[in-house]
């Protein structure tokens, strides 16, 4: 696989579209946009630019929020709401017909260690020369939040799958019967980081599912059709037609859309960050001080 060169980040999503414009103090101690931080993610995984995937009209705040990394972002409108693949589909003009990077807008990720996630993902995507996505062991009780993977694990390779199966938010029972990996933990099943590495054949794919295929897939063009293009089947789908892997990535995802997510998520990057010893102090006198 070639080095991976753009990345697409969706964010045109009626959960996404604010969600990117926040703010937070990052690792470095910085207050920056949720979109930067994950712009910056991106550029340190090796990749030279941004396909931002947003609302007609919404360019001037998204350019605002991505402050200095702006130059490297391509701003890419998704004209209707039809779906989370009909806006990956808004890239394809512009992607051509190399691999790339995907993440989703209301996400953010913090590595383990001193390799960034996104670059931990190309890293193996590159070595394996296939579409590999990011997964993290979830509970059961989060299902409903996240798409999962079933499969079988790569011999030899720790924290490697071959995907044989995606559902989109699956009920427990549909998990239990299609999604159980051997090796995880009883209850748990590898939902989506967030986090991909595609290759193009994923916008064939996702015409060819019959949701909508007349679509226009030119980059800000208007689509024909009225149904919904999704991803999960999408994804299945590239797993019947050529070598798909999913990957544990040494990070933790945090969904900023959640209840206390922007919270949460801003826990994570302070705790992992240069302010780590300050923020511990002062959760713990405010612990106390409820005591």
């Amino acid at each position: 696989m070639t080095q991976i060169k753009k990345a697409v980040i969706t964010a045109a999503g009626p959960r996404q579209r604010a969600l990117a414009l926040q703010s937070l103090v990052d690792r470095d101690g910085e207050t920056k946009s949720a979109v930067r931080v994950l712009v910056e993610e991106a550029l340190g995984a090796g990749v030279e630019e941004v396909g931002l995937v947003i609302c007609p009209g919404d360019e001037g705040v998204y350019r605002a929020a991505a402050g200095p990394v702006a130059g490297h972002v391509r701003f890419l409108e998704q004209t209707e709401p039809r779906g989370y693949g009909h806006a990956l589909l808004m890239s394809k003009d512009w992607i051509g017909d190399a691999p790339f990077l995907h993440m989703v807008g209301d996400h953010l990720y913090v590595s383990r260690d001193a390799t960034p996630c996104a670059r931990q993902l190309v890293t193996v995507a590159m070595a394996q020369e296939c579409a590999v996505s990011a997964v993290q062991p979830t509970r059961e009780r989060s299902l409903p939040q996240f798409g999962a993977i079933g499969g079988r694990r790569v011999s030899g390779q720790e924290g490697l799958y071959q995907v044989d199966e995606v559902l989109e938010k699956p009920t427990p029972t549909e998990a239990e019967q299609r999604l159980v990996i051997s090796g995880l933990r009883t209850g748990h099943y590898l939902c989506f980081f967030g986090m991909h590495v595609l290759t193009p054949t994923i916008f064939d794919v996702i015409l060819s599912q019959g949701q909508g295929a007349s679509a226009s897939v030119s980059a800000g063009a208007k689509g024909s059709g009225s149904g919904m293009l999704a991803l999960s089947p999408a994804l299945a789908a590239l797993a019947r037609r050529e070598r798909y892997l999913a990957v544990e990535l040494k990070g933790v995802r945090y969904d900023i859309g959640d209840r206390y997510g922007l919270w949460i998520a801003q826990l994570g990057l302070g705790l992992a960050g240069r302010d780590r010893e300050e923020l511990l102090a002062r959760i713990v006198e405010m612990v106390a001080s409820r005591g």
